[in-house]
């Protein structure tokens, strides 16, 4: 038995009042490990209404995606959506792959736009959609037929008026599973909008997000995230994202603190281990809760060395 399977029996063990709700998510976490095969979201494990699925009308909504060499991930996240949906749009930035002929061969209208920025440039994709709906989505990512199931009976509402938007669960496919627990997961993202009372906001660098005016329903059904192929590519973007990190803490004026350096990476290990119970998506959890708090740790270490680096004396 190795030492990662042996913390996580020393947590489980700890959980003195766990529910069947709670052993059941265990057997799911490790059933890998025995040779099981864990079935797909339908929507009848959600209580969604099965038949909401096919319908020969599409439905009022403008699905709005932003790329850049794409092509790889594109086809998955073009067929989740291709004919429940009225309208497709993909705004494509210095992009030299095949993007645009899949994009198109899927029914979608291309435009190419300079970089803005994520908000800006997700608020130049919404701008060109026409339905009063709008979906925005990662090329990486996927409705799973739960999520669109539910979307379908959030349009069918005679309620539907009274909101700006609707929030979803995001889960991520990572190495050998999808991962259910942790910082990773439930993810809620605010996706599904009205066009005219919705708006993405936030900073200019990374933490983009929709602010909308009236209610905002909470659907069932994930949004599938295919945001990591290897664990290579979960490494790469470590330093892109302290870049992004440095850039903002500046512009907010902000310093390097050693008690946040050295503070933050730990609690964000044992919320993302312990709080969150990511000991209970295996290795995979473990590795996710240790590399979320290294990259805090350089996220910090790179606002120390922008304030303080100097060139080496000749």
């Amino acid at each position: 038995m190795g030492p990662v399977v042996l913390i996580g029996s020393f947590i489980r063990n700890s959980l003195t009042s766990a529910s069947d709700r709670d052993i059941g998510t265990i057997l799911n976490a490790y059933g890998s490990r025995c040779g099981f095969t864990r079935t797909q979201d339908s929507p009848q494990q959600y209580g969604i209404n099965a038949n909401a699925q096919s319908t020969s009308v599409p439905l009022p909504v403008a699905v709005a995606i932003i790329a850049k060499n794409e092509a790889h991930n594109l086809p998955r996240c073009l067929a989740s959506v291709r004919g429940w949906v009225s309208e497709i749009v993909v705004v494509l930035n210095d992009t030299t792959d095949a993007s645009e002929a899949i994009a198109r061969e899927a029914g979608a209208a291309v435009h190419h736009r300079p970089w803005q920025g994520y908000r800006d440039t997700k608020n130049a994709a919404v701008d060109l959609t026409h339905q009063p709906w709008v979906l925005a989505l990662d090329a990486d990512e996927e409705v799973s037929v739960a999520l669109r199931a539910a979307i379908a009976d959030f349009m069918r509402r005679p309620d539907l008026d009274s909101f700006g938007g609707a929030r979803f669960r995001r889960k991520v496919w990572f190495i050998d599973r999808w991962i259910t627990h942790g910082d990773w997961y439930p993810d809620l993202n605010l996706r599904l909008f009205h066009r005219d009372r919705a708006r993405w906001g936030g900073d200019d660098f990374v933490h983009e997000k929709i602010e909308c005016r009236g209610g905002v329903a909470q659907l069932r059904g994930d949004l599938h995230h295919y945001s990591f192929p290897t664990l290579a590519a979960h490494v790469a973007k470590i330093n892109p994202f302290a870049e992004l990190f440095v850039r903002a803490q500046q512009a907010r004026g902000k310093r390097f603190s050693v008690v946040a350096a050295v503070t933050r990476p730990a609690w964000r290990f044992f919320r993302a281990y312990v709080v969150r119970r990511g000991f209970l998506d295996g290795f995979p959890g473990l590795y996710i809760a240790w590399a979320t708090a290294f990259g805090a740790f350089v996220r910090y270490s790179r606002l120390y060395e922008a304030e303080q680096r100097q060139e080496p004396p000749h």
